[in-house]
């Protein structure tokens, strides 16, 4: 359990370097920038999760820290998959807008930007 420890913490301390570099950035009109700032949040949430795995895996007995810590790493996993998925459909709306507001705003379902 200690590796797998020592694995956690240095993969939510890379999760929550990526995240905090993201949010840094500075807040463009860019479709790439908003998406870039999107994804800061779920990996923030999986360096929390992946932290208490692996706070879990270096501190508990083996037999009660092994669900726990898979329970982390597949919640870890999940919520970044969930975070990207929206932010894929966040970008790709982003970019479709423009192309459906052409002329009259009344007609259009999506906002004109």
């Amino acid at each position: 359990m200690l590796i797998a420890g020592v694995l956690c913490v240095c993969v939510a301390l890379l999760m929550a370097v990526l995240g905090l570099w993201s949010l840094a950035r500075p807040a463009d009109t860019d479709t790439a920038a908003l998406v870039m700032r999107s994804v800061a949040p779920p990996q923030l949430a999986a360096a929390i999760m992946l932290a208490a795995g692996g706070a879990v895996a270096l501190g508990a007995h083996h037999g009660s820290a092994v669900p726990v810590v898979l329970v982390c790493i597949a919640g870890a996993i999940g919520t970044v998959a969930a975070g990207s998925w929206q932010t894929a459909r966040f970008a790709l709306r982003h970019e479709e807008a423009p192309a459906r507001c052409v002329g009259s705003c009344a007609a259009c379902t999506l906002s004109c930007h």
